[in-house]
């Protein structure tokens, strides 16, 4: 559920048999945490499950690639079957069930998930360089081995890469690479992740996709970038020339479906608790469904680039959620949009941050988990597209995380939330008016200290466990 590669080593003689038989794997593994810890109320380790069976995993031998950073090693990846059938909530056999449904409507999805990442000494756990000097040259020479491997090894697994470099935090990267049709662009990602860091490894590095490792720093995104195209991807429905603003008419319907879906949306686009801290404001962080023409603010950012070069840019994806539920989601949001013709909202040509800008009738996104979770059991749309079985393993997966967080925390995460509820509370910022808002975007820049103040060590215990839960492995 959390993305996380697991595997089992084939000696090459026995792959040819396997890949007929196919490979016993727990079942259970999809209601484990990212540590995998056994998750009560998952319905994979409880009820039929009980007796902890086996799945059955069968390639897709689309997926084979060849290692170079492994010697003498492929890789290919599987989905499982249980008594001959598949199994729905597995989050690849999910996504490939939505391709197929927007194919059946006459469509096809150009996409790849555009991911920041941490680099750290393995030894120390501290970040590679201290320079946060966004883009600048010379940060990328103190570790040039690495990069020189990545831009070297990656093509080799698939990945057409675009543009490396640094962001704005302690060793932070993004990698931008080519995208693909279908469910190619989720295993691209998968890959992407999968690659990076275990070539990281090999330099005495850790490369972390955890959203939120460090307080007061850059966050870790996962922008999702897509297109709409015909069921045989070869032509360009996204872009109508004879449109005022370039958006055909089925894209405008795909975009509101997002849109009006936004809510449920951000439960996949930010799945763990750590991932949440990333929503304020003046971050370059959507805090509500928006959209606009090249507009940073907005969720969706609409880049209008003539026939092939008109696309969606989903800012509010976390590094630290799963490809797979991220294209699943999105898909069930745009299929409502064209199926019900759901009406486009107007653009913001301002900021999204500044209220005067926004509709008074837009959608915030939701800042704690819990209110994630329940803007998901609301959405009837999504969650129906994601099936029962599915909605809840990843409802006990994640109502497991905030008993753990909780339980690190004690008393003082909940007098941070009650301090966090009280400054994103647009009544109360309206109540204060003007002068508040003032305040308030000041206080946001400063909300570490005040928060710790409130916790005690809490605050502190919590973000320990969220590193030790996330960063090694995400």
């Amino acid at each position: 559920m959390f993305g996380i590669s697991r595997s089992k080593v084939i000696p090459a003689s026995h792959f040819k048999s396997t890949a007929e038989k196919g490979l016993c794997f727990r079942l259970g593994y999809l209601g484990m945490d990212s540590l995998a810890n056994i998750v009560e109320g998952s319905g994979y380790n409880e009820g039929k499950y009980r007796n902890y069976p086996d799945a059955v995993m069968f390639p897709d031998l689309d997926t084979f690639r060849v290692i170079p950073w492994w010697d003498n090693t492929a890789r290919v990846l599987t989905e499982p079957t249980f008594k001959g059938e598949e199994v729905a909530a597995h989050p690849r056999t999910l996504a490939r069930k939505q391709v197929e449904e927007l194919k059946q409507l006459g469509y096809s999805l150009l996409s790849s998930h555009e991911y920041e990442f941490y680099v750290v000494d393995a030894a120390t756990m501290k970040p590679v360089t201290n320079d946060c000097n966004l883009r600048s040259t010379i940060i990328m020479y103190e570790y040039a081995p690495f990069i020189h491997q990545l831009v070297r090894d990656l093509p080799k697994v698939g990945l057409d890469l675009e543009c490396l470099e640094n962001e704005k935090g302690p060793g932070h990267h993004e990698i931008t690479y080519k995208p693909s049709f279908g469910i190619k662009a989720a295993d691209d990602a998968f890959t992407h992740k999968c690659s990076v860091k275990e070539i990281a490894k090999q330099h005495g590095l850790i490369a972390s996709f955890m959203s939120k490792p460090y307080l007061g720093k850059s966050g870790s995104s996962c922008h999702y970038n897509h297109s709409l195209w015909d069921a045989a991807g070869q032509k360009d429905v996204s872009f109508d020339t004879n449109s005022s603003d370039g958006l055909s008419d089925v894209m405008k319907h795909w975009l509101a479906g997002l849109i009006h879906h936004t809510p449920a949306l951000s439960l996949f686009m930010g799945p763990t608790i750590n991932c949440r801290k990333r929503y304020a404001p003046y971050t370059f962080v959507p805090i509500n469904a928006t959209w606009g023409f090249d507009n940073r603010s907005c969720a969706f950012r609409l880049k209008v680039n003539g026939e092939s070069g008109t696309y969606i840019e989903n800012r509010m994806g976390a590094a630290g959620s799963n490809p797979y539920l991220v294209l699943a989601a999105t898909i069930a949001a745009g299929i409502d949009g064209i199926k019900n013709k759901l009406p486009l909202p107007d653009n913001v040509t301002g900021s999204a941050y500044v209220e005067n800008d926004v509709s008074p009738s837009t959608q915030e996104i939701p800042i704690t988990m819990e209110n994630a979770i329940e803007a998901f059991l609301k959405d009837k749309v999504i969650q129906n597209a994601f099936g029962e079985d599915f909605s809840k393993c990843f409802i006990a997966i994640k109502e497991h995380e905030i008993r753990l967080a909780n339980q690190q925390a004690g008393v003082g995460i909940k007098n941070v939330h009650k301090w966090d509820a009280f400054f994103n509370n647009e009544v109360i910022r309206n109540a204060y008016g003007e002068d508040f808002t003032k305040c308030f975007d000041a206080i946001k820049e400063q909300e570490i200290s005040p928060a710790n103040q409130q916790a005690g060590v809490g605050i502190e215990d919590v973000h320990k466990w969220e590193f030790q839960q996330y960063f090694k492995y995400m």
